[in-house]
């Protein structure tokens, strides 16, 4: 995109809503069209909107409903645009890159639609709509430039997303990301940590590298211990609290990543990382370049270098083919691995996907009943997991949003170095999202734990500090109304990737 598209404005002041469906690289990417608009004149209209001047829906194509979710929603805004003379509304993302004219013609009051390698050109795109009175559908087939060069509007003033990579070069049979998001491409590692030290010096003590496939990071550029190197390089960085990195894949997990998560204090002793299957016919058929036993043995490796490390993982139940034995040996390697949490999905056809195309699909009965015997299990492993918690003195990262009953029990909530999530009594002090306390865990649940007792210490940081200060601006405006994005704080709780899609791994 040229400056002179960049500098694009609209004449009066025209509100926009981004909704977001799919990944965490969908979530960052809408930072970016956010950051877009803005930088263009739009302004984001306060939360709780039944309308907007701009909708953009930024899509996921993981699910075989996809297409259905899409097209429910643009169609309850069809009469809301009927009746608003100038509203536009966009679509991009995964979906839009591979429906492309199909959007149009089903829902032909759409204004634009663009492809997930030329996000940088809504805003052109838009003003081309609106002058030419005419929907624009442009579909880049390569990246234009790397994401991380536009301007971006952060959800969080403490923890950010950093881009390492886009794109995936690995041939899933139920991932459809590589045929949308094209092949691995990666960003220099001067770039990034450039990136880091700036948003630290906007006061994030929180970044989690970001990728398809981020310890594949380096193949572009020649070097397999990039990832690595790119670890210790952000345990070098001045004010920068904690790292965390998602979602890395089992084939290219090496010692050497394991050596600097280790010895990098900055970098969390927590690890997610997608095994989809527990058994190695279903892994073939899903051409998953690891097997049960590597899988395993990078667990042993991680917990032997750093015991309190709390691995997540994504699982795939019902894969065309699936046995009864192959569903068994996941639910073995589940009980060995001892997930803190898992991620489950009952297998989805993506259309354009060669496993959608597989003889032996499994009856819906048959898959609801294997997920129901999967969850039970890892429900009362990740129960058992946190109750060894209780006892621990945890430093907790103060989140914003992420404990929905705080204001009713009094309570704030914030994530632990391992990512676990903790609720913990309001101290006398006052305490803002970014700020660090220390507490004792006194409860454990499946899904979080609890801090009864007083907060043993608060530390004041720069992060809540531009928590606040950001805080004072947004409190300074005027109110409006928004469909909007949804609010996010650090980037840990956000939920997980759908399998195969984008940071599935």
């Amino acid at each position: 995109m040229t400056s002179s598209d960049r500098s694009q404005t609209v004449d009066v002041t025209r509100t926009y809503a981004v909704r977001t469906y799919g990944c965490q690289m969908n979530v960052h990417d809408s930072e970016r069209l956010s950051g877009l608009l803005e930088d263009a004149g739009y302004v984001r209209a306060p939360e709780g909107a039944d309308e907007a001047d701009i909708v953009v829906f930024n899509t996921c194509a993981v699910r075989e409903n996809a297409d259905n979710k899409l097209y429910g929603n643009l169609g309850r805004l069809a009469p809301v645009k009927a009746r608003r003379p100038g509203m536009q509304i966009a679509v991009g993302g995964c979906l839009a890159q591979k429906d492309r004219d199909t959007i149009v013609k089903k829902a032909p009051w759409v204004d634009v639609v663009f492809g997930t390698h030329n996000i940088g050109k809504l805003p052109v795109l838009l003003e081309r709509a609106r002058v030419q009175e005419e929907a624009q559908v442009e579909i880049a087939e390569s990246l234009e430039a790397f994401p991380s060069t536009l301007p971006t509007r952060r959800e969080s003033a403490y923890a950010a997303w950093v881009s390492i990579s886009v794109g995936c070069n690995n041939t899933c049979t139920f991932c459809i990301v590589p045929a949308l998001r094209g092949k691995e491409k990666d960003r220099r590692p001067g770039d990034i940590l450039a990136e880091i030290e700036a948003l630290v010096g906007e006061g994030v003590s929180e970044i989690t590298l970001l990728g398809q496939n981020v310890n594949a990071y380096g193949s572009d550029i020649g070097d397999r211990e990039a990832f690595s190197k790119l670890l210790r390089a952000c345990g070098t960085i001045e004010g920068l609290e904690r790292v965390r990195f998602t979602s890395p894949h089992p084939r290219d997990f090496t010692d050497d990543v394991i050596a600097a998560m280790a010895e990098t204090p900055n970098v969390m002793p927590q690890l997610h990382m997608p095994l989809q299957s527990g058994s190695d016919t279903v892994l073939k058929a899903m051409r998953r370049s690891y097997r049960q036993e590597r899988f395993l043995g990078i667990i042993e490796k991680v917990r032997a270098a750093i015991p309190h490390a709390a691995i997540s993982t994504d699982i795939i139940v019902g894969f065309p083919g699936e046995t009864e034995e192959d569903f068994e040996q996941t639910l073995h390697v589940v009980r060995e691995a001892r997930f803190a949490q898992a991620f489950t999905f009952q297998y989805s056809k993506r259309p354009g996907t060669p496993a959608a195309e597989m003889a032996d699909q499994i009856p819906k009965e048959v898959v609801q009943a294997r997920y129901e015997r999967l969850v039970a299990l890892q429900e009362e492993i990740s129960w058992e997991e946190n109750k060894k918690q209780v006892g621990r003195t945890l430093e907790v990262m103060v989140a914003e949003g992420e404990g929905r009953k705080d204001d009713a029990t009094r309570r704030l909530s914030g994530r632990a170095p391992d990512n676990r999530l903790v609720h913990f009594t309001r101290p006398d002090e006052p305490v803002r999202p970014g700020d660090v306390v220390t507490v004792e865990i006194t409860y454990a649940a499946p899904h979080h734990l609890l801090a009864e007792g007083p907060v043993a210490a608060v530390r004041r940081t720069r992060a809540g500090d531009a928590w606040e200060k950001r805080d004072t601006a947004r409190s300074a405006k005027p109110a409006g109304v928004m469909l909007g994005l949804p609010g996010i704080g650090a980037p840990a709780p956000l939920p997980p990737a759908e399998s195969g899609c984008a940071v599935g791994g």
